[in-house]
This record gives structure tokens, sequence and C-alpha cells, in this order.
């Protein structure tokens, strides 16, 4: 009997010691997570996805398996910080999930740096536009012989703020195919009309410029910012005009020597020339001319006043680019008169000249 009672009772206590133990062989098969925990690590409280991509689809999420409930045991740990939170629905690497709708890719998260272009510069592609035939009429017309302005191919007006608000597609079709419009006075006006004019003359199909009224009252420089703050450069653009003469109606009387008047048109002019990179028209009137241009600024194009006579007699040997032949003109398109021009040569010529000013 003493004999097997000892086998009995350490039999027993063995049992006694396999009922304190909460994992058992069994609950380690079974999945079940340890009570232990650290406060290093933070325990998710659902199975943490495979870090490789799975055979068969993702389970959607209203399908997810249920977190595991936390053990009970847990909260008896000496805890400090906050407490951890499920990360069953964080993005972990490697695993292939659905964007979250708060979340943007990077590069559209960035907002794009735009590069600053020459908002003045049109890059549009220049093509020939029609030449229509000359249909003006003139209250004062002259009758210029053989050498016609009629007999030139291309003609064209000026205009300022005292012809109104004017048809241009209507002015186009009358003969007017180009257009210098009035931009600018001195070193603080600007014609009122400009910016309209400028606008509707280009969305009528007519080649345009602008021209400035140059004031000896003011320094050049002043009013070479002045022109260029004003008038956009533009591909397509004409060249742009200086206006020098000498004006009653004007506020600045001053007569400069003709030495100074020289000097003042070079320094606007090359400050015209060097940021539109075309070189300015310079356009006169007899008396001014006569005083001040004759024999000076050969290798610039001139827009000549001559309403009396061709330009060949009233500035003999002085090359032009443009005639002013008429200050009188009506025309369907405007209201009132009219300056009336007319460019020195052929269709082709023109068309060539204009391919040269692009």
């Amino acid at each position: 009997m003493r004999l097997l009672a000892a086998p009995a009772f350490f039999l027993a206590c063995l049992a006694l010691s396999g009922c304190t133990s909460s994992l058992g062989p069994d609950s380690l098969v079974a999945g079940i997570p340890s009570r232990e925990t650290t406060s290093s690590v933070a325990r998710p409280s659902a199975p943490v996805p495979a870090s490789v991509m799975p055979a068969s689809p993702v389970p959607s999420a209203d399908v997810a398996e249920a977190p595991t409930p936390a053990a009970p045991q847990q909260e008896e740990l000496a805890w400090a910080g906050p407490v951890p939170q499920p990360q069953a629905f964080t993005q972990q690497a490697g695993v292939a999930t659905a964007p979250v709708p708060s979340e943007r890719p990077m590069a559209t998260a960035v907002p794009a740096v735009l590069t600053p272009a020459a908002p003045e510069i049109d890059e549009t592609p220049r093509t020939r536009s029609r030449i229509y035939s000359h249909r003006f009429r003139d209250v004062k017309p002259i009758n210029f012989g053989s050498s016609s302005p009629r007999k030139l191919a291309v003609h064209g007006v000026d205009v300022s703020r005292w012809q109104g608000d004017i048809d241009w597609d209507k002015l186009r079709t009358q003969g007017a195919n180009f257009v210098y419009i009035k931009a600018t006075d001195g070193g603080d006006h600007l014609d009122p009309m400009f910016r309209k004019n400028w606008r509707d003359a280009k969305q009528a199909g007519m080649r345009r410029g602008a021209y400035h009224f140059f004031y000896w009252c003011r320094t050049a420089g002043e009013q070479a910012d002045w022109f260029i703050r004003n008038v956009p450069r533009e591909a397509g653009a004409l060249p742009p005009v200086i206006d020098v003469e000498w004006n009653g109606e004007s506020s600045c009387k001053r007569r400069v020597s003709p030495e100074k008047v020289r000097e003042k048109m070079q320094v606007f002019m090359d400050k015209l020339e060097q940021h539109y990179g075309q070189r300015p028209i310079i356009y006169t009137a007899p008396d001014f001319y006569r005083d001040n241009l004759k024999g000076a600024f050969l290798n610039y194009p001139f827009w000549l006043r001559s309403v009396a006579a061709h330009p060949s007699k009233v500035y003999p040997g002085r090359r032009w680019v443009f005639w002013q032949y008429s200050g009188s003109g009506i025309s369907h398109g405007v209201d009132g008169r009219i300056d009336l021009n007319v460019f020195h040569g052929s269709e082709a010529d023109w068309h060539d000249w204009v391919a040269r000013s692009d």
C-alpha cells in the first residue's frame, strides 16, 4: 500500500501544476494571444496582415475578421502612456489597400509652379492676310496726277480717340488693311480708346501698330518707359512709331535745337528697339522735317505726311515706307474724318515687309 501511494501522490502533484498554466499546448495551437504586454510594443487587437501580396483576393471591409477582444488582465499592467488604438486599418508596407479618401498622391498635393510667361508676347502663328482694295472717299480730294496713291495696292488708316467707336470689320472691307493706333503722349497720357482699339482691330484681322506723340518738355527715357508700359509686345504687330512734329495745340510748346531733337529721338528709339525688337518708324510733317531731320536717321524707316503733293517733291531724296496722303478721308465704319495712308510698294512687297517686321 505505501509503495502504491507514492506514485499516486506524484501523479496528483503533476496534475495540480498543470492547472496553474493559462497557456497549455492546446491554447498555443488555437492561436490565442499572450496576455503579457510591454510598454514599448503596442499589440494589435486583430491579426496583422501578411507583408506580401496574398494569392487570394483581399476580403472587403464589410467581411473582415472581427478583431480579437483584448485580454482581460492587460489593464493590470503598469501602463502610463496612451492606450494603444486598434491598427487593423493601418496600411502596412507591401500590402495593397484601397486609398483613404483624405489621402492624395504627393504630385497632386503640391500646387503646380507656373513659370511666368511674358504676358505681353503673343506667339500666334501669322498667315498672309487678305488685301482689300481702296474704297475710301475724301472730303477734300487732291489730284496727285500720275503719282496718285490710288495706284498703290495696300492702304490703311491711323486713328485715335477722336474717331470714337469704330466698326472695325466694316472699316477693313473698305480698304483699311493696316492701322496705326494712337497710344501715348509724353510721359503720362494714354489715349482712352487705345486698349479697345488695339483689341478690336486685331479681332477684325487687321495689321496694327501703335504710335507715340513725342513731347519736347519731357525726357526721352520717361516717354519710352511710358510707351513700353502701355503698349503690348506682340508677334505680328507693326513696328512702333514716334510722332515728331511741331504742334501749336499741344500743352508743350517748347522748341529745342535740332541737335537736341535728334539726341532725344535717338534715346527714345533705342529703348523701343531694344524692347520690341523692331526698329521704330519716324512719322513727321514737312516743317519739322525741314528744321530737324533733313539728312538725318538714314537707316530708319519714315512715315511722311504730305497731303498736297507726292513725298518725292516735299521730302526730296528721303526713302519712305508709309505716306499719309489725306487728313479728310471718310469711310463706312467710322463717324467723321479719318487719316488715310498707303504703303510704298506692291502687295507682294507688303507681305515681305510684314514678314521681316514679325
